[in-house]
C-alpha cells in the first residue's frame, strides 16, 4: 500500500511542477482551497463510465486548475481500450497502478505494468488495451482541454453513436479519430 501511495504522490507532483512555471501562478483564482477525492469517487460525485462499465473518475477538474490540467482514475474490468485517436491540443501521461496494458503510440508499441508511466505527446496517434482482467490507471491531460465534457457526453448516450457521430464528437472535443481500438 505504501508503494501505491508513493507512486500516486510522485505522479501528482509532476503536473504541479509544470503548473508552477506558467501564468497560472499569477492568476487571482489560484488560491482555491485544497480538497480530497476519496477512492472510488469522482471530484463532483458523478459517475462516468467508459463503455458503460469501467469507472473513469475525475479526480482533479479543469475547473480546479483554470483549464491547465485534468486528472482521471480509470478502473478497467475487461480487456478493452479506446479507439485509435489523437489529441490536437493536449499531452497525456498514463501511469499504471494495477494490471498490464499495451500502448500503441505512433509506430511504437509499449507494454506497461504497475509502476510504469508513459508520456503521450499531442498530435501523435495512440491507443491502449488492458491485457489483464482488472486494471487501474491514473492519467493526466495537460492542458485539460474538453475531455471532461467528452466523457460526460459519451456517458449520457443511450445507444452507440454512428461512426459519423463519433467523428463529430471527437472533433468537437479537440481530438481526431484515427482508427479502431486494439484487440487481443
Amino acid at each position: 500500500m505504501k508503494r501505491k501511495q508513493f507512486l500516486l504522490s510522485s505522479l501528482l507532483a509532476i503536473p504541479a511542477i509544470a503548473l508552477s512555471k506558467n501564468k497560472f501562478q499569477n492568476n487571482p483564482d489560484a488560491g482555491k482551497e485544497p480538497f480530497v477525492v476519496n477512492a472510488g469517487q469522482s471530484r463532483f460525485g458523478d459517475t462516468i463510465k467508459f463503455l458503460g462499465v469501467h469507472h473513469n473518475d475525475l479526480k482533479i477538474s479543469s475547473k480546479d486548475t483554470n483549464g491547465q490540467l485534468s486528472v482521471f482514475e480509470y478502473t478497467g474490468l475487461a480487456k478493452v481500450g479506446p479507439s485509435l485517436h489523437m489529441h490536437l491540443y493536449q499531452d497525456e501521461i498514463f501511469s499504471v497502478l494495477e494490471g498490464e496494458y499495451r500502448f500503441v503510440v505512433g509506430a511504437d508499441t509499449h507494454y506497461l505494468k504497475a509502476g510504469q508511466t508513459i508520456f503521450l505527446p499531442r498530435n501523435i496517434p495512440h491507443t491502449w488495451i488492458q491485457l489483464t482482467d482488472k486494471g487501474k490507471l491514473i492519467y493526466f491531460l495537460q492542458p485539460a482541454g474538453k475531455m471532461e465534457e467528452f466523457f460526460t457526453l459519451m456517458n449520457s448516450l443511450k445507444e452507440r453513436p454512428s461512426p459519423e457521430e463519433l467523428e463529430k464528437f471527437h472533433t468537437a472535443h479537440g481530438m481526431k479519430l484515427m482508427g479502431p481500438s486494439l484487440s487481443l
